[in-house]
């Protein structure tokens, strides 16, 4: 069988799958991307200050090595050059359909195919169907009354607005998470004032960058195997810091420790910082790293307001104590609709099961890939994949190589479908469930790890070294297997309309 592949998403997961694909000599790989270029999350988040909270060196492909990164921490910019090179290097450009918005997904039975349909009405078949869309795909916009009513600009982060006028507005901030300490200081040093509105603090962790010097990039350039070492340093340290996300381990304790010192080195104000000091326990919410958050409130013309907000108004916000606060330009920095992964596109598999009502609210995955009931379709940062200690990379490359091993299955012999058992699944989700049950993530903060119901469907409960553990082997005993024999119809030769 020759599978053709569709691979849902450019982004770093889908520019992955393409090339492991095409380098084990699958032929017919295609790219659907529902924007007009590649890159993903590092595409459309170019808000000032946008930049990777994990060391560059680690934050890249392991076979596409950059020796040239200009500082620890790469800004936004770099990454999306980067991702761009690695896009031509492999020519996957030619393999990508731009503008090709799925909207749905229907898997035939008789033909052992599935249709892809866009918004536009284009339609493309394949045998093998991944979907690398990743989690931070469509921002989320607060449900806040009066916030259409607003007659100045509205913008969120992750679609920044580059002509927007800022020097020496009246700016307002909502939100306080990733996104919002790399841009809140940028915003700081623009404003005529700046308000930002906070619901509840997070901790923050000091960010220890500095750019390379040129001997040290030429270093990793030229010396046999030194960039590989310092990859392999800075993983193992990240590794560690997994520990420090069990509420019951000496590490967690160390965290909030180390956090606590940085924001009383930072803000010598005890008001302020009180303000800004939070209630939950370490890593209960995603754990920041910034050197300039905290110092932008010391500035005299920036507020942390922590008074809830009422409603938005033509020209401003009230809150709920009474006080209104004039705005020019509102910013939202709240982050993205992470429940819900399908991004309206719905899915329909095997005897007309529907994704989405499958799921009912709480996604899932065996080991984060494979779903059942919808045969060759697999996920690149599925449900479950999520970190809060070390590089997402990582876990999209183990993602990969897993998925790549069942590709390799429908390419030799006579089976032409993989559908993971309902009972593997379920049992891996219960494994999911008690681990991360004395985590700090279950330690009660409202967060964007947890559905409605307080189940996390975000977070993998290991490491990573955990992780490449259990995907670096396809166990076909977990699999329903269909052969060429089962299928009634023969399998369709045209490739797509």
């Amino acid at each position: 069988m020759h599978p053709r592949v569709a691979i849902i998403g450019t982004g770093f997961g889908g520019i992955a799958m393409a090339i492991r694909l095409v380098r084990d000599g699958v032929e017919d790989v295609t790219l659907l991307e529902r924007a007009e270029d590649t890159g993903g999350t590092w595409r459309d988040n170019t808000y000032p200050g946008a930049a990777c909270d994990i060391p560059a060196h680690l934050y890249s492909l392991a076979d596409e090595p950059n020796p040239d990164w200009s500082r620890h921490y790469a800004t936004q910019p770099e990454i999306r050059a980067y991702l761009d090179r690695v896009v031509a290097k492999h020519g996957l450009r030619a393999r990508t359909r731009f503008g090709f918005d799925v909207r749905a997904a229907v898997w035939d039975d008789g033909t052992a195919t599935w249709t892809l349909t866009a918004a536009d009405g284009r339609t493309i078949e394949a045998d093998v169907v991944v979907n690398a869309v990743g989690a931070l795909k469509d921002p989320k916009r607060p449900a806040i009354d009066g916030l259409d009513d607003f007659a100045g600009p509205v913008v969120h982060s992750a679609r920044w607005d580059h002509d927007l006028t800022l020097d020496d507005a009246r700016i307002g901030t909502i939100g306080t998470g990733a996104s919002a300490i790399q841009l809140v200081p940028e915003l700081a040093d623009r404003a005529g004032s700046l308000t930002v509105f906070q619901r509840t603090p997070t901790w923050i962790i000091p960010r220890l960058d500095r750019a390379f010097t040129l001997a040290e990039r030429l270093a990793f350039r030229h010396v046999p195997g030194l960039r590989a070492a310092f990859r392999r340093a800075i993983f193992t340290e990240h590794e560690l810091f997994h520990r420090a996300f069990r509420a019951d381990h000496p590490l967690n304790v160390l965290g909030e420790q180390f956090a606590r010192q940085h924001l009383r080195r930072q803000v010598p104000d005890r008001e302020l910082r009180a303000r800004l000091t939070p209630s939950d326990t370490f890593g209960c919410k995603r754990v920041l790293r910034s050197n300039d958050y905290y110092p932008t409130f010391s500035r005299e013309h920036v507020t942390l307001e922590t008074t809830g907000i009422r409603r938005v108004t033509p020209d401003g916000v009230d809150l709920d104590d009474g006080r209104h606060v004039p705005l020019d330009v509102l910013v939202l920095c709240t982050g993205f609709t992470v429940d819900d992964p399908l991004h309206g596109m719905r899915v329909t598999g095997r005897d007309g099961r529907d994704l989405d009502t499958f799921w009912d609210g709480r996604p899932s995955a065996h080991l984060t890939v494979s779903v059942p009931g919808f045969p060759n379709q697999f996920m690149v940062l599925g449900p479950n994949a999520g970190l809060g200690h070390n590089s997402a990379v990582l876990m999209i490359e183990a993602a990969v190589d897993h998925i790549a091993q069942a590709v390799d299955v429908l390419r030799h012999g006579d089976v032409v479908a993989l559908e993971v058992a309902e009972f593997v699944h379920d049992d891996f989700l219960r494994w999911v469930d008690e681990e991360l049950a004395t985590s700090s993530w279950a330690d009660g903060c409202a967060s964007w790890y947890l559905n409605e119901r307080g189940e996390n469907f975000t977070v993998w409960p290991g490491d990573v070294g955990s992780y490449q553990d259990a995907l670096a082997t396809l166990d076909l005993a977990d699999y329903l297997i269909r052969r060429r024999t089962d299928v009634p119809a023969a399998l369709p030769a045209g490739a797509s309309t």
